[in-house]
């Protein structure tokens, strides 16, 4: 069965995000989802034609993991937004969770957008360690070079220049002030409760 692709209009309108910006972005994740499809029906066609030494064999998988991080990350990224946005609740136990293993909401947060200023294209992902309980701020390269295995993605910002050019020019800290605005907290509180020892 081939992936359909979300629909994420409900997000024109976000303030700090032109629709324009909100449109073209989502016709590039569009192009990840279809990309990916296609991707996968030749893979599929040359594993029955027994092609497994094939040269476009070797190269189609290792565009694999990248297309589908790429379709997937911008399901996370856009998912984790809202047009009005939502307040943190630093009693919740995601927000517990970021005070233990940062000591302060506020030092996680500078942590987590500081990474987003750094020079270079990418993501900035906050994962949760379901083994430990851990939750990292990670760096991600590209769409499939520095994921934690086995960890649950909580909050994903796409730090592409796609993401913000268009609205902002080369000032990312004015995009990244916007993207925070706009977070949904209940989205984040979803995803890692979904990944505590409670709800297994």
């Amino acid at each position: 069965m081939p992936y359909e692709p979300k629909n994420f209009d409900h997000l024109l309108g976000t303030p700090g995000f032109s629709d324009q910006l909100l449109k073209n972005h989502f016709a590039l994740y569009l192009g990840y989802v279809t990309n990916f499809n296609k991707l996968n029906d030749t893979l599929v066609m040359l594993e029955r034609e027994g092609k497994f030494g094939a040269p476009e064999y070797a190269e189609l998988n290792r565009r694999f993991g990248w297309e589908f991080n790429g379709m997937r990350l911008h399901e996370l990224y856009f998912g984790n937004m809202s047009k009005s946005g939502s307040a943190p609740d630093p009693k919740s136990g995601f927000g517990e969770a970021i005070t233990k293993e940062w000591g302060s909401p506020e030092l996680w947060k500078k942590d987590f957008l500081a990474m987003g200023m750094m020079r270079g294209i990418g993501w900035v992902v906050l994962y949760h360690d379901e083994t430990t309980g851990h939750l990292f701020n990670v760096w991600i390269n590209e769409h499939d070079i520095g994921h934690f295995a086995g960890c649950r993605p909580i909050l994903v910002m796409d730090v592409f220049e796609h993401a913000y050019m268009l609205d902002y020019g080369i000032k990312r800290a004015d995009y990244l002030e916007a993207f925070w605005k706009s977070i949904d907290w209940n989205e984040t509180d979803k995803r890692f409760q979904l990944g505590s020892p409670a709800s297994k």
